[in-house]
């Protein structure tokens, strides 16, 4: 997928995101095209993401998993656990936010479900 970047080296989010929808092949067809890294629109560095925001229009609110109590005491790994299977029992795909991980570590990720589902293909 192209990144949107501008000529000034900036990055548009906003046309990036506009670029995929109109491909209408959606992350499957990023999968299908051979992706080997995680697009910018799929990384928010830098930053806490506001958990509390859900969108009206459709009245759904996708699951969120918020990692950033993960190490605060009284925070229970297992609860999180717990969160993250529910999620994707129910849902099949779930938000991290709050995560305090390098994006390599996406990268690892998305070859991993790569080789997954290629093995599931055979």
């Amino acid at each position: 997928m192209m990144e949107a970047d501008h000529e000034d080296g900036s990055y548009d989010r906003n046309k990036e995101l506009k670029l995929l929808d109109e491909t209408k092949a959606g992350v499957k067809g990023l999968v299908d095209a051979g992706l080997t890294k995680l697009p910018k629109i799929f990384v928010h560095d830098g930053h806490k993401v506001n958990i509390s925001s859900s969108s009206s229009a459709t009245n759904v609110s996708i699951p969120v998993i918020d990692l950033g109590s993960l190490h605060e005491e009284g925070n229970s790994r297992h609860e999180i656990i717990q969160k993250v299977k529910d999620a994707g029992e129910k849902w099949g795909f779930f938000q991290v936010v709050n995560r305090d991980f390098p994006p390599c570590v996406l990268d690892e990720m998305l070859v991993g479900c790569v080789d997954f589902m290629t093995k599931m293909l055979r």
